[in-house]
């Protein structure tokens, strides 16, 4: 049977959608900041409302999902702008320290916390200890060229680095204190990679908003005799991170 059309009638594929508001505002900013050195002020939101006829609502959609993929920088109180490219890091037993050097940048850490605290049975498992003993916990704020980038959360045990605290309080790469002062041969690490939502102070360490997509990290080292080192939770900025592996074909 031969299908007919109504006279007039315009024939348009099923899956043909309308396009939403904020769509084409964001392919708009899109060939706006091609053209913009990183840093460059883009306009308020107010001004985008009224430039393309759209509510502040439409606007902030558009802005946030390009903040999300890391165009846009969003700073409180100063406004947004046009973002540096994201900071590639390989996966690699490395620290942070080796890699920001590696790529030019000037890695800085602040120290948040030292603490000893009692394993928990699943923490002493992971160390390679007993349930109750003593393991010490480093919180750190990571940044690169000044801007923050990542906050890591180390567990060590802590009768295996008696004086760790001192050395580190001294500055410098933790990696490197573990293999030059206490003889840390790294020889592999277990490491996984999730997706997790800013918290309010994850969101105020790291100067983005709260509920920005962050990227978490658990790295589980081990020594070259086969015995764990650290156990480690990272979480990075989303819009400014992202990591690059090299994958090889299965060995036959």
């Amino acid at each position: 049977m031969l299908e007919t059309s109504v006279p007039g009638e315009v024939d348009t594929p099923a899956r043909t959608q309308r396009e939403p508001k904020y769509w084409g505002l964001k392919q708009h900013l899109l060939d706006m900041l091609r053209s913009l050195p990183p840093g460059s002020s883009i306009p308020t939101e107010r001004s985008l409302a009224a430039e393309f006829d759209v509510s502040r609502t439409t606007v902030r959609q558009a802005l946030a999902e390009l903040t999300v993929e890391g165009r846009l920088l969003r700073v409180q109180g100063k406004g947004t702008f046009a973002a540096k490219p994201k900071v590639a890091q390989r996966l690699q037993l490395s620290s942070y320290t080796e890699d920001m050097r590696a790529q030019g940048r000037q890695p800085t850490s602040r120290l948040l916390e030292v603490t000893e605290q009692a394993a928990d049975q699943e923490l002493a498992t992971l160390l390679g200890t007993r349930g109750g003993s003593s393991v010490l916990r480093l919180r750190r704020l990571r940044l690169a060229d000044g801007e923050p980038m990542a906050i890591e959360t180390t567990h060590l045990p802590l009768a295996r680095f008696q004086g760790l605290t001192a050395q580190l309080e001294a500055g410098g790469s933790l990696y490197q204190v573990l293999r030059e002062h206490f003889g840390v041969d790294f020889a592999n690490a277990d490491e996984t990679i999730e997706t997790a939502l800013a918290s309010p102070e994850e969101a105020e360490l790291l100067g983005a908003d709260v509920g920005l997509p962050m990227l978490l990290l658990s790295r589980h080292s081990f020594d070259a005799g086969g015995s764990p080192v650290e156990w480690v939770r990272s979480i990075y900025r989303g819009d400014r991170y992202k990591f690059v592996a090299r994958l090889n074909p299965p060995a036959e």
